[in-house]
C-alpha cells in the first residue's frame, strides 16, 4: 500500500503478536512497508514464518519466535531475542484474539478462565512488559486489534464478549495513565473479515450495512496510521472498521 509521508516508520521497531483472525501476515507486511523493523511473536509457525516472509518481501528487516503472547517465558524470550539486536522497542501491536462460541451456562469454569487467560491476559502481559521498555525508551505505540463484540453482544459468545470488553477497557485505561509518559494507547475494533468461518452461502452478510466481510488490508493502513508519530493527539480510543456493524439500532 502507498504509505503517506507522515505515516512512516522508518527507524522503528515494532512488537506484533498473535495471529487473530489470520491478519499477522498483513499486519507485518504494513508495518515493514512503512519502514518498520518488524518482530513477530505467535503460537503457530505457518503464521509467523508467513509473517517474516511478507517482510522478506519487501527486503524488510523481521524476525520472529514461536510462542503464546499469554505466556510469560514467551513474552520474555522474545525482549531477550529482540533488544540486543534492536536496542528498542517502539510500536506494540496486540494481535493476540481467540474466539469462543458456546451457551454461556454451558461455559466451564476452566473455559472461562482459559478465555481470559488468552485474551485478557496476554493484552496486559504484553502491555505490561513491553509497555516498560517504551517508558524506559521515552515514549511508544499500543494498538489492541479487538473485536466489535467489546461494545455489542452476540448469541452463544458471552465469555469471548466480555474479554474483548476487558481489553477495550484496558485501552481506555492505559490511554490516561501513561498519556504524559508519550505512550499512545489505541485500539482497531473488527468485524467479521474474508475467510473467518465463511462458507459458500454467507448469511452473515446480511446483517452487514455495507453487505460484504472486511479484508486484512482494510484492517492495515489504520494499524500503521495509530502506530505513526502522526497520531499523537489520539489516545485510549477504539476505531472501529466493521462495515457499518455499529450503526445498527
Amino acid at each position: 500500500m502507498p504509505v503517506n509521508s507522515e505515516y512512516r516508520l522508518d527507524g522503528k521497531v515494532a512488537f506484533l503478536a498473535g495471529e487473530g483472525d489470520g491478519i499477522t501476515p498483513t499486519l507485518a507486511r504494513a508495518l515493514a512497508e512503512a519502514g518498520a523493523k518488524v518482530f513477530i511473536l505467535g503460537p503457530h509457525q505457518p503464521v509467523v514464518e508467513g509473517a517474516m516472509m511478507e517482510v522478506a518481501s519487501l527486503d524488510g528487516q523481521s524476525l520472529g519466535l514461536f510462542g503464546e503472547p499469554s505466556d510469560p517465558t514467551s513474552v520474555e524470550r522474545a525482549l531477550e531475542a529482540l533488544l540486543p539486536i534492536w536496542g528498542k522497542v517502539d510500536i506494540l501491536v496486540n494481535n493476540a484474539r481467540t474466539s469462543f462460541g458456546k451457551p454461556f451456562d454451558k461455559v466451564t469454569l476452566e473455559e472461562w478462565d482459559e478465555m481470559m487467560r488468552r485474551n485478557v491476559g496476554a493484552a496486559y502481559l504484553l502491555a505490561n512488559r513491553v509497555g516498560r521498555e517504551m517508558t524506559a525508551n521515552g515514549g511508544g505505540r499500543i494498538v489492541n486489534i479487538i473485536s466489535g463484540l467489546a461494545e455489542r453482544g452476540l448469541w452463544n459468545s458471552t465469555a469471548f464478549c466480555a474479554t474483548q470488553g476487558a481489553v477495550l477497557q484496558l485501552t481506555r485505561g492505559l490511554g490516561l495513565e501513561w498519556a504524559r509518559q508519550g505512550i499512545r494507547v489505541n485500539a482497531v475494533g473488527i468485524g467479521w473479515l474474508e475467510g473467518d468461518g465463511q462458507t459458500a452461502n454467507d448469511h452473515l452478510k446480511k446483517y452487514i450495512p455495507l453487505k460484504r466481510r472486511g479484508l486484512a488490508e482494510e484492517i492495515a493502513p489504520l494499524v500503521v496510521y495509530m502506530a505513526s508519530d502522526a497520531c499523537n493527539f489520539t489516545t485510549g480510543q477504539p476505531v472501529y472498521l466493521d462495515g457499518g456493524l455499529l450503526a445498527h439500532p
